[in-house]
């Protein structure tokens, strides 16, 4: 009896964590955007909201932004989401492996109600990879959030 009880509980437990895992994979792909799709929504979107939500590193290491990106370091955005516009359509991007950092942004800012947040689908490297245009990023920013922080 002990064993069809734990089994049970297992089956259940496997459901539930399965169920979680669709449901957070279809909230992430309604709340994405293909580079393509990004690239005809800038040419005909004059209100859309762009930001650059890589860590400092990787923007040292690539210094180019999407034209019309406005770049935020995710510490800035995780501790202040008003960052991001509730009442107007935004694209978050970032060059992590599998989305990761634009994913946290935009899992909080859904979490909050800024229901109109999208992710860019591959980051700046499949906006790169299509051949869609990038600017010099020339603006001075700080390696660590702790660094930008006031001194008191």
């Amino acid at each position: 009896m002990l064993i069809i009880a734990t089994i049970l509980c297992v089956a259940v437990l496997a459901a539930t964590v399965l169920m979680k895992r669709a449901r957070d994979r279809d909230l992430l792909e309604r709340h994405s955007i293909t580079p393509e799709d990004l690239h005809r929504l800038l040419a005909s979107h004059d209100d859309l909201a762009l930001f650059d939500v890589r860590h400092p590193l990787d923007l040292l290491a690539n210094s180019v932004v999407i034209p019309g990106a406005r770049r935020v370091a995710p510490e800035e955005v995780m501790a202040n989401p008003a960052l991001i516009p509730r009442e107007q359509d935004t694209v978050v991007y970032c060059t992590c492996p599998s989305d990761k950092t634009s994913r946290v942004v935009l899992r909080r800012a859904l979490a909050r109600g800024f229901l109109r947040t999208k992710f860019l689908k591959g980051g700046l490297e499949a906006w790169q990879a299509k051949g869609y245009p990038v600017e010099r990023y020339d603006q001075t920013f700080h390696l660590s959030s702790t660094d930008a922080a006031p001194s008191r």
